[in-house]
């Protein structure tokens, strides 16, 4: 299973990000997210309810990949698990959650904002390192860190949209998470941006 998450989520390479404020705002947005056409998302464990708004997502709406963000330590990966999120997603490097998601088969994004977070990710075997705050960093440090650690699958999180997508990906990224900005915009022209991103490659 978390061979088979993890190799959607690179084919896929956009992962929308939905936090909100309100429990009952969460599945409109994620089906105006399917109707975009994204295939992968993750609820963050700060919006209200959303152990349960997993679990309704998941039944509704079957084909998509739904995970759990903002998981910051082991009851919380357990609680997402728990509730049946599909992969889970942290904002710092907590190398427990590592261990705790891959004992139940699930892939992990890792964050991480300096050398020795990555390198603690990566020697734990986090399926991604998520490059936070990616805006913050910028595309030039993602670069330098692909001399140490070449091979290593970055995903940019953090002040990324449709307008700098494609350079996070041609930088190497191998996705990228977007919040508010995904939605932003005719529903059209958004699926048409994530179809034409699915298709970037890295420079070479």
């Amino acid at each position: 299973m978390r061979e088979n998450i993890t190799t959607a989520i690179l084919a896929e390479k956009v992962v929308a990000i939905v936090r909100l404020a309100e429990e009952n705002e969460v599945l409109p947005t994620v089906s105006a997210l399917v109707d975009a056409g994204v295939r992968v998302l993750e609820i963050t464990s700060n919006t209200p309810g959303y152990g349960v708004a997993i679990q309704q997502a998941r039944k509704r709406f079957p084909e998509m990949l739904i995970g759990a963000g903002t998981i910051l330590n082991v009851d919380l990966a357990q609680e997402a698990i728990a509730h049946g999120a599909q992969f889970l997603v942290t904002p710092n490097m907590n190398v427990e959650v590592i261990a705790t998601a891959h004992g139940a088969g699930l892939p992990v994004m890792m964050g991480a904002f300096t050398p020795t977070e990555v390198a603690d990710g990566i020697n734990h075997g986090a399926d991604f390192i998520k490059l936070f705050p990616a805006s913050l960093l910028g595309i030039p440090y993602l670069k330098s860190l692909f001399g140490p650690f070449n091979g290593a699958r970055f995903i940019a999180v953090g002040g990324i949209n449709f307008a700098n997508a494609e350079d996070w990906l041609r930088a190497g990224a191998v996705g990228v998470g977007m919040g508010g900005s995904i939605l932003a915009g005719d529903v059209t022209a958004v699926g048409a941006s994530i179809a034409e991103l699915r298709g970037v490659s890295a420079e070479t």
